[in-house]
């Protein structure tokens, strides 16, 4: 009986150190949040702070426009792959006797 009550006492000792250690997680699972916040925070700011200067600045709004027609064409390009990928769908639709809809293009 007396080895019974000693298990007992070791099994409740245990406990409360399981709960400890699961508030340390929680704790740093809020610090990992608040951490987030302040970068985001921090980020938001660093937005505001754009010179006002530049968009009187030729040189850096011709970049902005380069820049903006890279991207462009980099998605025309992708327009036309999909556009072609779409017509060679529908041909083998029709090759092996399947009605497909037909393309609309904008």
């Amino acid at each position: 009986m007396g080895e019974k009550a000693e298990v007992k006492s070791e099994k409740k000792d245990e406990q409360p150190k399981e709960d400890k250690h699961k508030d340390g997680e929680h704790a740093k699972e809020e610090k990992k949040e608040e951490k987030t916040k302040d970068k985001k925070k921090k980020d938001k700011e660093c937005k505001k702070e754009k010179n006002p200067e530049d968009k009187n600045d030729p040189q850096k709004l011709r970049q902005k426009l380069e820049k903006v027609d890279a991207k462009m064409q980099a998605l025309a390009a992708k327009r036309e792959e999909i556009l072609k990928s779409i017509q060679e769908a529908e041909q083998k639709a029709k090759a092996s006797g399947g009605e497909a809809p037909p393309a609309t293009t904008s």
